[in-house]
């Protein structure tokens, strides 16, 4: 049998799951993939995913990989994660590609989301997709900090402590602030993240709208590599892995890390 490389996208609630990645302590989002993988083909598959994801972090599109020997087609496979997947794990397509793809490695960028939701009254159904804000949230001025932010530089100061990174340099192409109703999203696209970097980095955006720190303090900031001086981590339910982006001919690696979250 020919050996075949599929690339699966899907989505998820990361509400109940310890992450992505296989723990010891807790069910993760990659046991269940591969669970349903062993139903589906009988044998346990290596699973490679487009990065780490924190507990409670959820996903809109998360990419993984693997190999297999088994003959079943695309769509076959398709409807059979389908069936077998949890219901807060949602198959969104799945192709075969060539042996060398990475779901890790192939990754030249990646975009997240921080979700907000901007009412008095807590609404009960977005508990789990995003942090409830009671005060106003200047997102205009929010938008403005994070402009700040586009570019290459040193993000040692949006970065938790515990990371293992060779660099702390990180380009970040797109940092914007949009208001859609009582929900407020900031959207923050790049070629990597470092650990907890966009919930630092939303955190701080929301200190600029409570006046805690200027708009234009971000460059400093950032200059400065200092944790202490940026805002606080956010909560992870707020946080979405939005989109994962492939150049299937230049195979980077950098996008792969820890995926900041």
């Amino acid at each position: 049998m020919s050996m075949k490389n599929f690339k699966v996208t899907i989505a998820f609630d990361g509400g109940n799951y310890g992450g992505w990645q296989i723990q010891k302590n807790s069910y993760t989002v990659q046991q269940a993939v591969q669970d349903s993988l062993k139903k589906i083909l009988k044998t346990r598959h290596k699973v490679t995913g487009c990065g780490r994801t924190d507990s409670g972090v959820h996903a809109n599109n998360y990419v993984y990989n693997f190999k297999t020997e088994s003959n079943i087609p695309e769509n076959g496979l398709f409807r059979a994660l389908h069936i077998t997947l949890p219901d807060d794990i949602a198959v969104l397509e799945v192709k075969e590609v060539a042996l060398d793809f990475s779901a890790q490695f192939s990754a030249v960028a990646k975009q997240y989301i921080y979700q907000f939701s901007n009412t008095v009254s807590r609404n009960p159904f977005l508990d789990r997709y995003a942090l409830h804000y009671e005060y106003p949230m200047d997102d205009k001025l929010m938008d403005k900090a994070a402009k700040h932010f586009l570019g290459h530089h040193d993000f040692s100061a949006f970065c938790a402590s515990g990371a293992q990174n060779v660099t702390s340099d990180r380009t970040i192409f797109r940092s914007d602030v949009v208001r859609d109703g009582d929900i407020v999203r900031y959207y923050v696209a790049g070629n990597g993240f470092l650990y907890n970097m966009v919930r630092i980095m939303a955190g701080t955006l929301l200190y600029v709208s409570a006046g805690k720190l200027e708009a234009d303090s971000i460059p400093d900031i950032i200059a400065s590599g200092d944790r202490e001086r940026a805002g606080k981590t956010l909560p992870p339910h707020g946080l979405y892995l939005d989109r994962v982006f492939y150049d299937t001919i230049s195979h980077e690696k950098g996008a792969g890390d820890h995926g900041g979250e």
